[in-house]
């Protein structure tokens, strides 16, 4: 069975957008998945990135562009300058990590609706009343939010660091074992065809 690392941002608007692409790959490949969030502002430190409030005008105003007509292709709801962006990723981040080590609920939905909480819905993916009804609406215990503070952190510190060993550099990034890298939400139909056997 083929096994995807999943590196992400619960801040990415670009992840948002990939929507629930990745898990339906995986299940029409027979694939797992190891959902890996941190922090991108350090991974994008560590790798040569450049925070968007830092890139050059021209930059900042095409990635605009581009996310409003992408939202418009697929038909997702989207804001561009969300009420609560950014905000701290940590406690979402948290929160993914624990219902992954606990299990029993749909981490694919979890992951999306904390991204469209805060893309779509003009949510605090920091505020514990969003956190806990992403996990209820996924199928997990809200409790979670609460439980596994210490063992989120240092995970979410050790997704960083295996990022960068693995050359991951920015958000959605999916690395199928073996080493094959893909990057961004339009890499999707590239893993998707990988995973295939055809390229």
């Amino acid at each position: 069975m083929p096994h995807i690392d999943y590196y992400f941002s619960t801040l990415s608007p670009f992840t948002y957008l990939a929507g629930l692409g990745l898990e339906e790959i995986a299940t029409r490949r027979a694939a797992s998945i190891s959902y890996k969030p941190l922090d991108i502002m350090a991974l994008f430190a560590r790798t040569g990135g450049t925070p968007p409030a830092e890139r050059h005008p021209a930059r900042q105003e095409y990635r605009a562009q581009e996310i409003l007509r992408l939202s418009k292709k697929r038909d997702m709801q989207m804001q561009l300058k969300p009420a609560h962006w950014p905000t701290n990723p940590a406690p979402s981040s948290y929160a993914i990590i624990a219902a992954q080590k606990a299990g029993g609920g749909d981490l694919g939905a979890l992951v999306h609706g904390i991204l469209r909480a805060c893309w779509a819905e003009d949510r605090d993916i920091a505020a514990d009343a969003t956190v806990r009804d992403c996990l209820s609406a996924a199928g997990f215990d809200p409790a979670l939010a609460d439980s596994g503070l210490l063992a989120g952190a240092e995970a979410y510190a050790a997704n960083l660091e295996e990022a960068v060993a693995q050359g991951a550099f920015g958000s959605p990034f999916y690395i199928v074992d073996g080493g094959q890298r893909f990057w961004g939400h339009d890499r999707l139909e590239d893993l998707d065809l990988h995973l295939a056997g055809r390229i």
